[in-house]
């Protein structure tokens, strides 16, 4: 077998294909107002679906449909380049790789922002800062079950559920307490995705059977990685209304001891002034 890919450059290639990047906003809105009011679905894109009272389980039969959706199409062209001839012959093993990572990226974002996540991609910039690759690696790690990536993804969570801003917390991504993990998770999955493109490399060498063989190893491993991603993320205090909500009584809480104060400082200079 050869040598393990470099993850990371699979990734950013990945980023650069036509139609890989989903927008958050439009994504939510299409998938949640077959099911909840329009006020409801605002504010679950002005904040998270959690924020807006849309709870995990409300929302993971529309996962479903999502993880559906790609895996059928991941599948037909895993099957079209496991024959002879196809797109993804040995000698272009890469853009067999590639071609997966994109697939892997749209179920990635989509059960992101099902689940509490702002936009994991710039879609206003395609520039591809570290920040961003290292938070895809993370949610790939979870994918493809790396050691490391469960505790790393918990982490941003922690402090993105805390943001209202709903920025992605980039010191976390680049130099602070998540940064130290990234590279062993993408050494990790360059492996594992080399040994996938082995499997489906060695079937190529029988006509017709070459593709069942290639789109089934696609079906068996897309479709599971997909689910443990949506049921880690839904775990996450960015899915949990529970959390959004009692954030919402500190608040308030903090606001009405805010006027508290103010008040008493209001009398104390009215009675110095008498």
């Amino acid at each position: 077998m050869a040598d393990s890919v470099d993850f990371e450059v699979v990734l950013r290639n990945a980023v650069q294909l036509p139609l890989v990047r989903v927008e958050r906003e439009p994504f939510l809105r299409s998938q949640l107002q077959r099911h909840f009011p329009k006020q409801v679905v605002d504010q679950a894109i002005a904040e998270s679906p959690a924020a807006a009272g849309i709870n995990a389980d409300q929302l993971n039969s529309i996962a479903y449909d999502s993880i559906n959706y790609e895996t059928s199409k991941v599948t037909a062209l895993s099957f079209a380049a496991g024959l002879p001839g196809g797109i993804a012959m040995a000698g272009t093993i890469p853009a067999d790789l590639t071609q997966q990572m994109a697939h892997i990226l749209r179920i990635m974002q989509k059960l992101a922002y099902l689940y509490g996540w702002p936009s994991l991609m710039d879609e206003e910039n395609s520039a591809i800062d570290d920040g961003m690759v290292n938070n895809l690696i993370i949610f790939a790690g979870i994918m493809f079950g790396v050691e490391g990536a469960s505790n790393a993804i918990h982490r941003v969570a922690a402090q993105l559920a805390l943001n209202v801003a709903k920025k992605l917390p980039q010191q976390a991504l680049t130099k602070g307490i998540v940064y130290p993990v990234v590279k062993k998770i993408a050494l990790a999955l360059g492996v594992h995705m080399t040994k996938q493109t082995f499997a489906k490399s060695v079937s190529k060498v029988i006509p017709i059977i070459g593709g069942v063989v290639s789109g089934g190893l696609t079906f068996a491993t897309y479709r599971p990685m997909a689910c443990k991603l949506k049921d880690h993320l839904a775990g996450l205090p960015t899915a949990s209304v529970e959390f959004y909500e009692q954030q919402k009584k500190v608040a308030e809480s903090n606001a009405a001891e805010d006027e508290y104060i103010d008040v008493s400082i209001v009398e104390e200079d009215a009675v110095d002034e008498k």
